[in-house]
Formats: C-alpha cells, structure tokens, sequence
C-alpha cells in the first residue's frame, strides 16, 4: 500500500492545472446552430499532498426560466481530479448546481498531444444515459482547453467547448 500511495509524473501531469483561471464557455443546444457563450472563472488547488486536485468553477450563463423567458443563471461546480495507480488511470468527479448526482469518469494521458481523454456516462434525465468523452488538452502553462462530447445516436457530437487563460 505504501508503494501505491506514492506520487508519480501522472500527478504532476494534474499539477500543472493547478492556479486561477478565467474561461469563455461555448455550448451547442443544437449542432447546427450558433453555440450559447458565457464566462466565469475556475480555482483549482492541490490537496493531500497533490495527490488530488480540487477545481471550484463559478459562471454565469442564460438559462429558460420557468416562464419561458431567458434569464441570469449563476452556475457553480466542483470537480475533483487525482491519477489512481491501482487503476494506472486518471479519475475524476463532478457535481454542480444543475444536477443532484455525480458524474465519475476515467481516462488516459496521451503524451504527444498533451491530452487527457476522460470517459464517463451521464444520465440527467432517469433512464437517459448519455455516453461522454471529455478531452482536456494542455496547450501551453497559462491555457488549456476542455471539449466535451456526447454520444448522439452513435454519433461522437461536440456540444461544450472551454478556454481556460490563467489570471495573472
């Protein structure tokens, strides 16, 4: 067990996430039209000794009200991010203010591109899963980018996009 415990380059890999951040969002309601946009701002800060990296996300973004009508929507959410070496794969969870469950995903790191590619099921509405692949690629120290895509139909459909700068 002491051995598994120990931190190794897939956790430094996390660690460069780590920092204050700004993000523009796009969102694709619909593949074929304009994506919604919106901002926010995300902390992500290493915990028990880095072996797990803890993101705090807060937004806004218009959202239908319960009459219809576009309206502010003040979105937050928690994810938290490690590297298992029992699995010898990156985990990782997300919870926010637009569901009450948990989304738990696993993935791998593809050096060449500095990808993370993340796989995981999502069912927001009972008995609607919905299979997502997330790819988190690391671009530089002060961006990186999320794409989120949905299996549609078997089709693999882009419907989230996040540009992440660091605050200086």
């Amino acid at each position: 067990m002491m051995e598994l415990s120990k931190l190794n380059e897939n956790h430094k890999i996390l660690g460069e996430l780590a920092g204050s951040w700004s993000y523009t969002v796009k969102m694709w309601m619909d593949p074929s039209a304009q994506p919604q946009e919106s901002k926010g701002t995300a902390v992500t800060k290493s915990i028990m000794e880095g072996r797990y990296f803890v993101t705090d996300v807060n937004g806004h973004m218009m959202m239908p009200g319960a009459d219809g009508k576009m309206k502010q929507f003040n979105f937050k959410g928690m994810g938290v991010d490690g590297y298992d070496n029992v699995k010898k794969k990156f985990v990782n969870t997300w919870g926010d203010n637009m569901g009450t469950g948990l989304m738990m995903a696993e993935g791998d790191y593809d050096p060449a591109t500095k990808a993370l590619t993340y796989v995981s099921e999502m069912e927001m509405i009972p008995g609607m899963k919905t299979k997502v692949r997330e790819v988190v690629t690391i671009t530089d120290k002060d961006h990186h980018i999320m794409e989120w895509y949905e299996d549609r139909g078997g089709k693999d459909v882009k419907t989230m996009e996040i540009n992440y700068t660091r605050k200086k």
